[in-house]
């Protein structure tokens, strides 16, 4: 590392692809993981030498720069780069399954445009968490080749800068135009025929794609909001001024021309979908709002119903109105960990099983994914076991029109289980890790439930059977679920804690029903809350309690614990 005037910041893993900030990515560093990742899947025998590799990114400002210094990287692994240029990373992910080659997606999705990432796929579909540990590996081997080299040596200055930064190849649009057939060539043309559609597309990589895919299936397409500077939407965590910034694009929209029936987004890269309801004016709240927004773990219900699916994967952070309905439709479902690795692992494991055969995942954030071939009206949409935008928001739209009815009405017909998410920002990583520390104990114990009695019963694992606690292991929860009591409080509306799930944070279920779920961000410093109830006021209260400053139940939690 001689020939370095600066101390290096290393990428980390989140819950899905390498994330950092984007004076941390330089160009060796995006080197380094980028020429690590591909080694790996060579030696993996998943990219063989020559082998091309499917190169994307965002509309973030620094993506084309770490484009190509990973153009760079995957020349001197001997491979060949397509150049997709500014595509969805589904788009991507599609495209490097149908040629049977790994791809390169530089995006930092929602978060911060100071932030931005990489995501390495394999030529079958995502890195899995199996993967890291191997990629972590051979990055190291390659930094260590690299900072060995002498200051004429090295294909890098002092600053980390690339002496001779290769141009991007030519642009290809196959990814591109074969997404777009994805959908248009399997719902049927026409479907969407008097409705009437705003595309906010601000920073989306996606905006332009979205727009014609909807005219081609027979919406009225508008298009409003594009923004030239980066807009990080997190379609986990819609705010009210977000909500009221698209009410008046769709109001400005119907002054030109009629109604508009709905305003759809996607976040940066295009992989998590925003669906927003236009209400008529006579059906505006107190408040004057006309629109509704619908969390992604609901749509996701109204897809699965609209695929017919028999099978379903969630993170455990989805909305219980999931359990609800699957459970209704006979639906078999399963729970994971948050992140979209941890569904595809389990919607694989589905997969081999063969029991079923119409499988999907989705996560809170509203990205689906299809385990399983689906027939539709026009054409069979292959599988794509990746984060995907454009199905959800189809599907939802043409289960509306098939139906006769409004968006709003469809998803009124979804089991009233109301859910709401926050966050606070620039919670140092130890932070969350110390509040979570303190509410989950060592064991394999995943879930545990009390009763009235003050019984505990255990589970372990995704399936596993709950099975009576006593001694220590009881005790131990029964303190961590005192310690819970010692927040959320009678007075703050809250009842005695009936059920913790620690699978991924700390999931607390009371016994009035209400949820409210703890968990450290994977991509970012930030803490995150998500909460459910039977009303969607509550349910906005939970968190609102949970977040406000200066001494909400998160800071509280953070002064004692941390």
């Amino acid at each position: 590392m001689s020939f370095l005037g600066y101390t290096p910041t290393a990428l980390t893993f989140g819950t899905s692809g390498l994330r950092g900030l984007v004076k941390d990515i330089t160009d060796l560093e995006a080197y380094v993981n980028v020429k690590g990742a591909i080694r790996y899947l060579q030696r993996a025998g998943d990219v063989r030498p020559g082998s091309g590799i499917v190169l994307g990114g965002d509309l973030r400002p620094s993506t084309d720069r770490i484009m190509r210094a990973s153009v760079r990287a995957i020349v001197d692994c001997g491979c060949d780069v397509e150049n997709a240029g500014k595509v969805p990373t589904p788009a991507l992910v599609a495209r490097s399954i149908a040629s049977r080659r790994a791809g390169v997606m530089v995006s930092g999705s929602h978060i911060p445009f100071d932030r931005n990432g990489i995501k390495i796929n394999k030529s079958a579909g995502e890195i899995l968490k199996s993967d890291e540990a191997g990629i972590a590996s051979e990055v190291a081997r390659v930094r260590a080749e690299e900072y060995a080299r002498t200051a004429a040596e090295a294909a890098f200055d002092a600053s980390g800068t690339l002496k001779a930064l290769p141009d991007l190849p030519a642009l290809a649009r196959d990814a591109e135009e074969s997404y777009v057939a994805r959908y248009v060539t399997t719902f049927a043309r026409g479907g969407l025929s008097g409705t009437r559609v705003l595309v906010y597309q601000h920073s989306a990589v996606g905006r332009d794609i979205l727009a014609r895919i909807l005219r081609e299936l027979g919406a009225e397409v508008i298009t409003a909001g594009r923004a030239e500077t980066f807009v990080p939407i997190d379609t986990e965590n819609i705010t009210g001024d977000e909500l009221a910034r698209m009410q008046a694009l769709a109001v400005a929209a119907e002054a030109d021309g009629g109604p508009v029936h709905a305003v759809v987004s996607t976040d940066g890269d295009s992989d998590r979908p925003l669906v927003v309801a236009v209400l008529p004016a006579s059906e505006a709240d107190a408040r004057g709002r006309r629109v509704r927004f619908s969390p992604g773990d609901r749509l996701g219900i109204v897809v699965a119903e609209y695929l017919r699916a028999d099978a379903a994967v969630v993170p455990i952070s989805a909305n219980d109105a999931v359990e609800q309905r699957m459970r209704q439709r006979g639906v078999a479902l399963r729970y994971t960990k948050i992140g979209s690795p941890y569904v595809v692992a389990a919607i694989d494991d589905l997969r081999r099983g063969g029991a079923h055969e119409r499988i999907v995942g989705w996560e809170a954030n509203g990205g689906f994914l299809t385990g399983s071939d689906f027939a539709l009206a026009a054409g069979t949409m292959p599988a794509l076991a990746t984060r995907d935008s454009t199905l959800p928001i189809l599907a939802n739209l043409f289960a509306a029109a098939e139906q006769r009815v409004g968006l709003s009405e469809l998803w009124s017909r979804l089991p009233a289980r109301f859910g709401s998410a926050g966050l606070i920002d620039a919670v140092p990583v130890r932070v969350s890790q110390a509040i979570v520390a303190r509410l989950v104990p060592p064991g394999e114990t995943v879930e545990v439930e009390f009763d009235a009695a003050g019984a505990v019963r255990g589970r372990s694992g995704a399936d596993g059977a709950a099975t009576a606690l006593d001694g220590p292991a009881a005790s131990r929860w029964q303190e961590i679920r005192g310690t819970f009591a010692r927040f959320f409080t009678p007075e703050l509306g809250f009842d005695e804690v009936a059920r913790i799930n620690v699978l991924d944070g700390v999931r607390v279920r009371f016994r009035n029903g209400d949820v409210a779920h703890l968990r450290p961000s994977g991509n970012a410093p930030q803490l995150r809350i998500y909460s459910n109830s039977d009303s969607q006021a509550r349910a906005d209260r939970i968190v609102e309690l949970g977040l406000s400053e200066p001494d909400g139940i998160l800071r509280q939690m953070e002064k004692a614990f941390a």
